[in-house]
């Protein structure tokens, strides 16, 4: 173990730092609101209901959503994108994937191709970018039909951004039903789902939102194209036996989790309040910085990089003559805390070259990381090199 402060670098799987008021708010919810939403009529319950409410109105308000019955709480981002895959995708028919997605969503779609006959095919990327739109509009302009598009906002291998109102405005000329996987980007980016013609959008409060684990959620904007994936109490029509047809009730069956939903609620505040361009202001000097010192170590070769505008503050490379998982060991002997390996996407890695190597080293920075912790990591790094 390193005697030196750790710089943790694994913001991209999970936020490894939290503004003290969002465990503030866990405890509070706990200590003041310790009940069952939406099921009974006492103060407590009254009290839970209302943070759960509040959460999201906040979340679509950051979204843009038309409505805050169009955002559904789900326990992650991987639980939003079943319910949203498994719920519009039926037998037969066909769904195009970006060559960028991560597990999340290959998983259960190729469940789907072997339970349903769904049909997976492929977007090509156009390095760097994650998805070539001409041949996404040739591959929408096909038989048969396209019935999903499913496209990652930001890749969690480069932090590359998707273009993703070209993709929703090609998704609706052909009728397509558009699906993004928010997970690293919502809380880093601006989305305005209604501009950028996204049919369902899935999230995932303990990345880029810095709330807890245990949170996430999909924004569905028409209900009725996708069907419940979990069935059971809701708190509404309690006298009938079948789903309630009418959102979020259609999507949140069983207790939701109101201690974790008020700190996801607490950690989005300042979002609203200061908004998310101003984060990524400092976000692109920050990758800047990380992205030159990076490119000034020799045997160093950074994968699917570019300009800063078209990024999330997430890097990944190889280094000639280490494997990834000892350049890893190593560097967290130097108190960096950073992932390497395949980074549960693949197919990622196959379209990067990376994947028969083993993968790549990721740095990923936080909102809190400023110019010093990029400097001292680069130190790190470079010392690591010439041992």
């Amino acid at each position: 173990m390193s005697d030196q402060a750790p710089l943790y670098l694994d913001h991209a799987a999970t936020t490894g730092w939290r503004p003290p008021f969002v465990a503030k708010a866990m405890v509070k919810a706990l200590e003041e609101a310790s009940a069952n939403p939406g099921r009974s009529g006492h103060q407590r319950s009254l009290a839970a209901a209302r943070l759960v409410e509040h959460t999201r109105e906040a979340l679509a308000e950051l979204l843009g959503a038309k409505d805050t019955a169009q955002v559904a709480f789900t326990k992650n981002a991987t639980e939003a994108l079943n319910l949203a895959l498994w719920g519009t995708l039926r037998s037969g028919q066909r769904v195009l994937a970006s060559a960028f997605e991560h597990n999340s969503v290959m998983r259960p779609l190729r469940a789907l191709e072997r339970d349903r006959g769904v049909i997976v095919e492929d977007i090509p990327a156009a390095l760097p970018d994650l998805v070539d739109l001409d041949a996404l509009a040739r591959r929408l302009a096909a038989e048969p039909e396209v019935a999903v598009v499913v496209v990652t906002a930001a890749s969690n291998v480069t932090g590359r951004l998707a273009p993703l109102q070209a993709i929703g405005e090609l998704c609706e000329q052909h009728g397509a039903f558009f699906l993004v996987d928010g997970a690293q980007a919502v809380g880093s980016v601006p989305f305005d789902v209604q501009r950028q013609r996204i049919d369902a959008l899935a999230l995932t409060g303990h990345k880029s939102l810095y709330g807890p684990t245990g949170t996430g959620a999909l924004y569905v904007r028409q209900a009725a194209r996708v069907q419940p994936l979990l069935h059971g109490g809701t708190g509404s029509r309690s006298e009938e036996e079948e789903q309630p047809a009418f959102v979020p009730d259609r999507f949140e069956a069983g207790t939701p989790n109101v201690c974790g939903i008020a700190g996801l609620g607490a950690a989005i505040s300042p979002l609203l309040t200061d908004g998310v361009e101003n984060a990524r202001e400092r976000q692109h000097d920050l990758f800047r910085q990380l992205q030159r010192g990076l490119l000034a170590l020799p045997g160093l070769t950074l994968h699917g990089a570019a300009e800063p505008e078209q990024h999330l503050a997430i890097l990944s490379f190889t280094v000639e003559g280490w494997t990834t998982s000892a350049l890893a060991r190593e560097l967290d002997r130097a108190g960096i805390c950073c992932r390497p390996g395949l980074h549960c996407a693949p197919r990622a890695h196959r379209a990067l070259g990376t994947f028969g190597g083993g993968g790549t080293v990721r740095f990923a920075l936080g909102s809190h990381d400023g110019p010093e912790e990029v400097e001292e990591a680069l130190s790190r790094l470079s010392r690591v090199l010439l041992t």
